[in-house]
């Protein structure tokens, strides 16, 4: 487990999760930080938006829970609970 605000996620690590999702999966477009460019929505490169989450641990949406090749994002009990076996 890793708490993503005392040590955040760098722009590599990112972009490693964003290769199992996308960036835009991993954005937390919900986010107050995020109210400002929700209208830019599908329109942002995955780029920018990994520079963002990198800048900004709060817009990454959370739980981030992965094993191996499998990466869930968000909470959705049923998954988490097929991840952790």
């Amino acid at each position: 487990m890793r708490d993503i605000f005392a040590k955040p996620l760098d722009r590599a690590e990112l972009g490693d999760l964003a290769q199992l999702v996308t960036a835009d999966g991993l954005f937390s477009w919900r986010s107050p930080g995020a109210r400002e460019i929700a209208h830019l929505r599908g329109r942002l490169p995955d780029e920018r938006l990994i520079d963002l989450m990198a800048s900004e641990p709060r817009l990454i949406r959370r739980p981030l829970a992965r094993r191996g090749d499998v990466l869930v994002v968000g909470f959705d009990p049923e998954r988490l609970a097929a991840l952790a076996g």
